[in-house]
């Protein structure tokens, strides 16, 4: 059993550092099928060093409610493997998903790199190749995959290396190579005639707009965060200046950088959560905007975080350990796969931030268990004392992983709310719980967010390339309608995430109004779903008629279903062929 990490917030704070149930450090975030799948590593509690036992899995559609998928890899996994399951980053590539972590050799002593594969971004990951891919006593790598298809694999500390992966991305070509540290490239270190340089570890690799980017953790201790741009793959390199300065109360400290759903975001950790510290971290995230010329701006730890992209559906199964913030909780496996939040006391609660009741829930379900007497979910709106909306009962079931379901009238959720599971009862743990649902009326389960487009972009992204933005000066109903103008392929197009908000074994009578920029539009509407490793696309024709405005209705019926793991679901606008802009309105998917 783990330590809770006892988190008393008041109900306004913000929602970063994005896990609080337990210490993470050293985060590699990586975009696929819509989510962002967030890897990470964990230090122990009460840690006076780098104890770090395994490697662990969070992903969002949405920036801010985060679900933890538990610890597919740990230094068991490697046959080869001491200690020290430090930083690592994982990639997507030719269907698989490739993990390069470092810890100890046994047999030498030294720090290696191993490659750990899994068909799912959240495993279970095995080890590739059943011994190091390198092996020279250095750490923390990141690895990139060029336009050309070339794979390139850097790591270190104190040095800077890097080699050529073979297209199996558990190989290499040639030798390791030593990178350069030269103060041009790297910035000047005053006080350390031994590194004269300011590369210090972690270094993140990434192609932008045909400009390489290497982020690294400059100077110790403490450190910051700074950054090199080159021409070319392997430099050189030319520095460039800091990302973020030396701040909280970490002394170190270890970048991710991504592009999704139209924005940038900058990983970090510091030691934010109560017993927080150097050997106790925790993850966070920030929004951010390139400058015209490419450069970074200096990024600034806040306690707000990214904001929230669309919203979250209630109205289908949503896990239990998909949280913005929590106090008191833990989450750990179960029984009926995936994780659970347990340990639960009198008071602790979950936050689950940005939730579309729309016109109305009527009722809640949560699947629990319990080896007590049990207890009560109140389920609250803006804070953990906000308004009561409902109570729902959990018996004793006999066992701490013996389920049932409970269910409870609801009455007030309306709109888009913060909700709040307020657990009470009595003394010691109370009850686990493994998912919750709301119900609600036929207008409040539509799997769409935002599809009269009135709230502007919320909800909507880009599929592909192009800007997407809300027009007034075109609409098919109400005051607005979306549209999309650049894009660079006939599949690109308006999108939404719609993973959480899909039914298994359900029809789905689909309907979206398409008006192009320069005339008939020749445009479907697909649903494109990925579950158990493999992508299938239920595709909406249009309607035989056109509306004196110029508008298409695309109609049809999406009959979902899938076996395996759900890992996306995202429905897209896009064109039989060309790029022409197009405009979107009134879209259902009930």
């Amino acid at each position: 059993m783990l330590c809770a990490i006892a988190v008393f917030a008041p109900a306004a704070r913000a929602d970063n550092p994005i896990v609080q149930t337990i210490y993470t450090a050293d985060p590699a975030p990586l975009v696929y099928n819509g989510r962002v799948y967030l890897y990470t590593g964990h230090d122990e509690d009460n840690s006076t060093y780098f104890t770090m036992k395994e490697w662990r899995v969070w992903s969002s559609a949405d920036m801010v409610n985060w679900t933890d998928h538990g610890s597919p890899l740990n230094l068991a996994s490697f046959s080869w493997a001491g200690a020290n399951a430090w930083a690592g980053q994982a990639i997507y590539r030719n269907g698989k998903f490739y993990w390069y972590v470092p810890m100890t050799v046994r047999a030498t002593g030294q720090m290696g790199i191993g490659v750990a594969v899994s068909t799912s971004p959240t495993g279970p990951f095995t080890d590739a190749i059943g011994h190091p891919l390198v092996s020279n006593g250095q750490i923390d790598p990141t690895v990139f995959v060029d336009d050309d298809g070339q794979a390139y694999l850097y790591w270190g500390n104190p040095d800077l290396w890097y080699v050529r992966l073979n297209a199996d991305m558990t190989s290499y070509s040639g030798s390791p190579t030593k990178i350069p540290l030269t103060t041009a490239g790297f910035g000047t270190r005053t006080g350390d005639a031994n590194r004269p340089t300011l590369f210090e570890e972690g270094p993140w690799v990434y192609k932008r707009n045909g400009l390489y980017y290497v982020v690294f953790a400059a100077k110790c201790c403490s450190e910051f965060i700074a950054y090199s741009t080159a021409t070319g793959p392997t430099g050189p390199w030319t520095y460039r200046g800091t990302v973020m300065p030396t701040q909280g109360s970490s002394f170190t400290n270890h970048p991710g950088v991504i592009d999704f759903n139209g924005g940038s975001y900058f990983f970090y950790h510091n030691g934010a959560l109560p017993g927080g510290g150097g050997y106790t971290r925790s993850v966070a995230v920030e929004k951010f905007g390139y400058n015209a010329d490419g450069t970074i701006p200096t990024i600034t730890m806040t306690s707000t975080g990214a904001p929230q992209i669309g919203t979250l559906n209630p109205y289908v199964r949503q896990e239990a350990e998909t949280i913005a913030w929590e106090s008191g909780v833990e989450t750990e496996p179960a029984s009926e796969g995936g994780m659970n939040v347990g340990y639960i006391d009198n008071g602790d609660y979950l936050k689950v931030k940005g939730v579309a009741f729309g016109g109305g829930a009527t009722s809640f379900s949560a699947r629990v268990a319990s080896a007590a007497s049990g207890g009560a979910i109140e389920l609250r709106l803006g804070s953990a004392t906000g308004t009561l909306i409902g109570t729902c009962t959990v018996p004793g079931t006999g066992g701490w992983q013996t389920w049932t379901t409970v269910t409870c009238p609801v009455s007030g959720a309306t709109g888009t709310q913060d909700l709040y599971l307020r657990f009470t009862g009595g003394g010691g743990s109370l009850f686990n719980v493994n998912w919750w649902q709301f119900t609600g009326s036929a207008a409040a389960t539509d799997a769409i967010t935002n599809g009269s487009a009135e709230n502007g972009v919320t909800g909507w992204r880009v599929f592909g390339a192009g800007t997407l933005t809300s027009t007034t000066s075109v609409a098919h109903g109400g005051a607005g309608s979306l549209a999309i103008t650049g894009r660079t392929a006939s599949w690109n197009g308006i999108a939404q995430d719609v993973t959480s908000r899909l039914a298994n074994g359900k029809t789905y009578a689909a309907s979206a109004w398409v008006r192009s920029q320069s005339g008939t539009p020749q445009a479907r509407a697909t649903l494109a779903i990925t579950a158990g490793g493999s992508t299938s696309y239920v595709s909406l024709t249009p309607a035989t008629t056109v509306n004196s405005a110029g508008w298409t209705q695309l109609t049809g019926t999406a009959a979902v279903s899938w076996s395996g793991t759900l890992t996306s679901a995202t429905f897209y606008v896009e064109t039989a062929s060309g790029t022409d802009g197009y405009y979107l309105d009134d879209v259902s998917l009930p």
